[in-house]
């Protein structure tokens, strides 16, 4: 991180000692679909992640928050409260992204449409899924977050339905991918590091 010292002039947030708090990074479950598999990939995402002990890593699943359509009448938003304080207590995020229709899910658009600056200047990583990788969600995310202010990485784990699942369904990645995911995550740790000294 000897880059971020001549940049900032600061140390990142898990080269510090003296019981500083870490980054808080949220893996977010892009999808509430019945069937859905985010919740396999979220939890080997942390599972990888939480090895580094480089952050605080929490799965942060929109399907537990009450979210109706943003702006439909008569909706029960109650859950939008305390999505919005967990959005807010993170420094950084991975998406778990699945590709339908050529793009993101209705659930997660509407997710991030309900807040603003709980998203800005903060740092983003996308692991997407489908049947060529969930490629054309993750290019439509992108977009979506620079919008929010949210600077995306490079790095893009891209899990297909025919090589990293079994009969479509059961979650058994190739070696490779976990690669992928660290080289993500080296990306999103001092990018969020860095954002959080302009919040």
């Amino acid at each position: 991180m000897s880059f971020l010292k001549k940049l900032f002039g600061f140390s990142s947030t898990y080269e510090q000692e003296g019981g500083k708090e870490m980054l808080k990074i949220g893996i977010i479950l892009g999808s509430t679909r019945e069937g859905r598999l985010s919740p396999q990939v979220g939890q080997w995402v942390k599972e990888l992640a939480e090895k580094r002990r480089d952050a605080e890593y929490e799965i942060i699943d929109i399907a537990e928050f009450k979210l109706p359509l943003l702006g439909e009448p008569g909706g029960d938003a109650s859950g939008a409260a305390a999505w919005s304080q967990r959005v807010a207590a993170c420094d950084g995020f991975v998406f778990i992204v699945q590709e339908y229709n050529h793009s993101i899910s209705g659930a997660l658009k509407n997710a991030l449409d309900y807040l603003r600056e709980e998203w800005n200047n903060k740092a983003a990583g996308i692991v997407s899924y489908g049947s060529v990788g969930g490629a054309r969600a993750a290019e439509h995310l992108r977009g979506i977050l620079g919008e929010l202010l949210v600077a995306d990485v490079r790095v893009h784990p891209a899990l297909s339905l025919f090589t990293d699942f079994e009969n479509g369904s059961v979650f058994k990645p190739k070696d490779v991918q976990a690669e992928s995911v660290n080289q993500m995550l080296d990306q999103v740790i001092p990018w969020s590091t860095a954002l959080k000294t302009i919040r």
